[in-house]
């Protein structure tokens, strides 16, 4: 055990107790006396971790741990991210696309179409890779239609939620389903049917509501067409857009897929060609590699000058870098709560309450995340805690088997809140104070994990009869 991991100095109703503690004290700082949410999670974090009983010579390497390992996923997603949506932006690639988009759907599917795309997009790349692609897009329909920001804006990142939750090759359910032994086919058609109706209630149905209830501007953050950008402007081919928004998710997906295709026995991870291709088709590898393309393609091809072109996508980075800080704080706050217990104790005393599988997996899922913030964790910890009882048990059957794991994502999405990095995210990007975040995104993740918890149970009954 490292200097890192669990210290057992509080009892759980203790360290309960705290994480209840620095939550409402984190909301109080931040909505109430107005103090930065990267500055409130820092100190937030630093206090939790005293309280919890973390060793002084672990304080600085846990909260560094937390922030560091957020932005090592976080930092090059948004910031590659957002050189390509600027790219798209000030090249008038994004009103190319919308005009195309509204000429196919109609402007009142407008939103609908949108989602569909991400649901599509969001199959082999993660929710955070996917939306900050999607955005100049959401962005440019917005704008373009009117109306609230989260009309647009919302279903689409439910939709990217969904699909990173439920569905393979995604590493929460993946995760899950080969610590439970369950089929990964099984569990990524029958994510699939889960996923799409979370999406229809929330995404599509609530989604509509907040839209309607909530009027949010369309976010400034990506944009900046103006004075010397405005050069950049080249109303390119609605080919060139598509291939720009197209090639990091053929690449991505062809990662995901050799190692889908390695864990079935069709290739071997250690063929040169195949690590290769897996390389190529890493998240920030494949964003770099559409970064240059776009650079070349919307810029050098265009006759623009090499330093127009890197005034473009330097001014992308400014606009982003609260996103990726607070992200990152966001993080930290999640890895003290982690590294103080917190989780793992409310966890294993859940466990011992003796409820049905199924729901047991789920209620532990769900208060695990509520308790530290990353549903990977979570899931992770639930499909632990649950496998004794159901790994290489006749009992259940394999599609009962799947129902479980998906119950288990169902809860590790469960109501994501300020602990969680991807409330920062969206919080941010969406321009959106706490208090409306709380009311809109964090709804619609517990809204989301009652609905798959709901279809996970119907399965595993209906598998039952079998």
């Amino acid at each position: 055990m490292t200097d890192l991991e669990l210290n057992w100095v509080l009892s759980t109703p203790a360290l309960l107790g705290v994480a209840v503690g620095a939550i409402l004290l984190l909301l109080v700082l931040i909505m109430k006396f107005k103090v930065h949410a990267f500055l409130a999670l820092i100190l937030v974090s630093l206090l939790t971790a005293i309280a919890t009983g973390i060793p002084t010579a672990a304080l600085m390497p846990t909260l560094l741990t937390g922030f560091g390992g957020t932005l090592a996923s976080v930092a090059l997603l948004v910031g590659l991210g957002a050189m390509l949506g600027r790219m798209l932006e000030t090249s008038g690639g994004a009103k190319v696309l919308t005009d195309a988009l509204i000429f196919k759907f109609g402007q009142r599917r407008a939103p609908l179409a949108l989602a569909v795309a991400s649901l599509m997009f969001g199959f082999p790349i993660f929710f955070d890779a996917g939306l900050v692609v999607m955005l100049p897009i959401i962005f440019a329909v917005a704008r373009r239609l009117g109306g609230s920001f989260l009309l647009y804006a919302f279903p689409s990142a439910v939709a990217f939620s969904v699909m990173h939750i439920f569905v393979p090759p995604h590493p929460g359910p993946v995760a899950a389903t080969g610590l439970l032994g369950a089929d990964v086919g099984l569990v990524l058609i029958f994510g699939l049917l889960v996923a799409l109706p979370a999406w229809y209630f929330v995404g599509h149905l609530f989604g509509g509501y907040v839209g309607r209830k909530y009027d949010i501007p369309v976010p400034s953050i990506l944009r900046g067409s103006t004075g010397e950008l405005s050069e950049f402007a080249s109303s390119p081919k609605l080919g060139t857009i598509l291939t720009l928004l197209l090639l990091p998710l053929v690449l991505i997906f062809l990662n995901t897929g050799l190692n889908m295709a390695a864990t079935a026995g069709l290739v071997s991870l250690e063929d040169t060609w195949v690590q290769i291709l897996r390389t190529l088709g890493e998240t920030p590898v494949a964003l770099l590699i559409t970064v240059f393309l776009g650079m070349i393609l919307l810029g050098w091809k265009k006759r623009k000058s090499s330093s127009l072109i890197e005034t473009v996508v330097d001014s992308a980075l400014g606009p982003v870098s609260s996103v990726i800080l607070i992200t990152g704080a966001g993080g930290m706050f999640g890895g003290v709560l982690r590294a103080s217990g917190i989780g793992n104790a409310i966890a294993e005393s859940l466990d011992a309450i003796g409820l049905p599988v199924i729901v047991a997996g789920f209620v532990i899922a769900a208060i695990v995340r509520v308790a530290q913030g990353s549903a990977t964790v979570a899931l992770t910890t639930a499909a632990a805690l649950v496998q004794p009882v159901v790994f290489n048990n006749p009992d259940f059957n394999p599609v009962q088997l799947t129902a479980i794991v998906l119950s288990l994502a169902a809860g590790s999405v469960f109501a994501g809140h300020v602990n969680d990095s991807g409330f920062w995210l969206v919080s941010r990007f969406f321009e959106m104070d706490t208090k409306t975040t709380l009311k809109t995104w964090t709804v619609g993740q517990a809204l989301i994990a009652v609905v798959g918890f709901v279809m996970a149970v119907a399965i595993y009954l209906v598998a039952s009869t079998f």
